[in-house]
């Protein structure tokens, strides 16, 4: 017959419970006298059932697992040490204590080395009480303690999961570390080459520019005033602020040079938009601030929205009035711009999609509105597009008498 095991014993019970003590005694005059020997000298109310045979003794294993178990030595068809064994197969660490009339000295020491609890001679049930309160209090501290080192076992093989969890987590954060410095190293070598790039390139146009400058001075000299001249040189004023702001970028400066006049900023809109064919909405308007820098801002927002937009029409300049500044709104009807594009689209370096661009002319427009005391920012316009609004700070009253 298989038992299948059990791992853990019935619990003991409060002093003044029952405990269950299963009896395995052919003898009706000898399980009373263990009946008697044990209900006043124990600290519970004991419920002992007695069983006779094998198959008794098994039913009440398994229907009403016991506190312990008492057995004689030898009984008709089965013996004590079998039902030692089989109490065992199905609870290691319940008591286990022959009652027997006789045994000898060498029986009783290798039923003991076997594992029973201990064993009590029939005439000497005095001893029987003691007896089962140690091996009750026994069983309890093995029970114990096993269960404690069971609980530690399932607490290291938990803990040796989580150590082999963060060496993975550790190993897999420096791969990503490895490639993030690869990387950052990569990014550092790509900006510094644009910024070689920016430099070099700034010096190589200084030259010319300033040479066609000259020419076109002494031109409008000896022209007396040519207004295409004048715009040619302009544009060739704007182009040499232009590459002088590339090269203070390239170098990690701020651009600084702002040079504050008097000046009529519908005007200065009514050129942009004539140079660049865009239609301008634009009234009269003085401010304080730099016509060049401005210019450059208007003109690079312009040029943008026409390269993006695809044509001149599709662009428009329109000014308006709010408390305390005025707001330039440079607008199109082009793709737009990204919502998770519009917080970087100011950034230094940075192109988005517009290809031949080294991602510095919003950057610079940026720090000139800035440093007229201004704002820039981006949206959408309604309809499909971008709208790029600069609010410039009015002229205070006390300034304008």
């Amino acid at each position: 017959m298989t038992i299948e095991p059990v791992l853990s014993l019935p619990t003991l019970p409060a002093p003044g419970e029952k405990i269950r003590i299963l009896h395995l005694e052919d003898s009706e005059l000898d399980h009373e006298l263990v009946v008697l020997n044990l209900e006043s000298d124990l600290p519970w109310e004991a419920e002992i059932t007695r069983v006779e045979d094998e198959q008794g003794f098994l039913g009440a294993l398994r229907s009403s697992p016991p506190h312990l178990i008492l057995s004689d030595f030898s009984l008709p068809g089965y013996d004590g040490l079998s039902a030692f064994k089989a109490a065992h197969e199905l609870y290691p660490n319940l008591p286990f204590i022959i009652v027997t009339g006789a045994m000898g000295e060498e029986v009783a020491v290798d039923t003991l080395r076997q594992g029973v609890t201990d064993y009590i001679l029939k005439q000497r049930l005095e001893r029987l009480a003691p007896s089962v309160r140690r091996a009750l209090a026994e069983a309890e501290a093995r029970e114990s303690r096993e269960r404690a080192e069971h609980e530690v076992r399932a607490l290291n093989v938990t803990l040796q999961a989580r150590l082999t969890e963060v060496e993975r987590l550790r190993g897999v954060a420096e791969r990503q570390s490895q490639r993030l410095e690869v990387q950052a190293k990569q990014l550092e070598e790509a900006l510094n080459l644009q910024k070689t790039f920016l430099a070099e390139t700034s010096h190589e146009l200084r030259t010319p520019l300033t040479s066609l400058l000259g020419y076109l001075r002494r031109a409008d000299r000896e022209a007396g005033g040519s207004q295409v001249i004048q715009d040619a040189q302009r544009v060739a004023e704007n182009m040499t602020r232009l590459v002088n702001d590339l090269l203070q970028l390239s170098r990690g400066e701020l651009v600084q040079s702002v040079e504050m006049h008097f000046m009529n900023v519908g005007r200065l809109l009514e050129q942009v938009g004539r140079d660049y064919g865009v239609e301008v909405k634009a009234r009269s308007i003085e401010i304080v601030g730099d016509p060049g820098r401005l210019n450059q801002v208007f003109a690079n927002l312009v040029s943008n929205a026409i390269r993006v937009a695809g044509s001149p029409d599709k662009v428009r300049i329109e000014v308006g009035d709010r408390p305390g500044e005025v707001e330039v709104c440079v607008i199109d009807r082009g793709p737009g711009v990204p919502d998770h594009i519009k917080p970087k689209i100011f950034d230094k370096f940075f192109r988005g999609k517009e290809a031949g661009s080294a991602g510095l002319g919003l950057t610079i427009a940026q720090q000139v509105v800035t440093a007229h005391g201004g704002r820039i920012d981006v949206s959408d316009t309604p309809g499909g597009g971008a709208t790029f609004c600069v609010r410039l700070p009015l002229l205070d009253e006390d300034e304008d008498e």
